[in-house]
């Protein structure tokens, strides 16, 4: 005799509701999230150009990490409160764009990188996000880092064994 004489009529009717949820998920479409990622990139970057300070904390995750100074910024509050003098004055101080996008296969987060330029266009630094989706469609970046600008990335460097 079994201790729990009710656990197999469970399983018998959990199993099938298991299986027809994961057989209901539809697959990720790549193409599509990693165009919805560069978008929001853009439009998180064009609240710098139109001087939206309101409009950029928008994107900010809660728990967000911008990691470029010599402690990292921890949270949202944070985050923006460094970012604020950055919104002031009638002119961007620096912008960015995102040139590479790249988005794990199950959809939930995702990596944008590109050249940050300053107010009179030169390159200077490299941006690295990574964004997690929150909800479909709904982007908000979790770290984000700043390097040195280089010619690396033209190199072509040997793979690692």
């Amino acid at each position: 005799m079994t201790r729990y004489p009710g656990l197999p009529a469970v399983l018998a009717l959990g199993a099938p509701l298991l299986l027809g949820a994961c057989a209901s998920m539809a697959p990720v479409d790549n193409a599509a999230l990693t165009r919805q990622v560069t978008d929001t990139e853009r439009a998180f970057a064009a609240t710098m150009a139109r001087r939206d300070f309101e409009g950029f904390k928008a994107f900010l995750a809660d728990e967000a990490i911008f990691d470029g100074g010599a402690q990292p910024l921890r949270g949202k509050a944070a985050v923006a409160a460094a970012w604020k003098d950055y919104f002031d004055g009638p002119q961007a101080p620096f912008s960015w764009e995102p040139d590479r996008v790249v988005v794990l296969a199950s959809g939930t987060l995702a990596q944008s990188s590109g050249p940050v330029r300053d107010g009179q266009g030169k390159v200077t630094t490299r941006f690295n996000s990574v964004w997690r989706q929150e909800s479909p469609g709904t982007w908000r970046i979790v770290f984000d880092k700043g390097e040195p600008a280089c010619d690396c990335l033209l190199k072509k460097t040997p793979s690692r064994r």
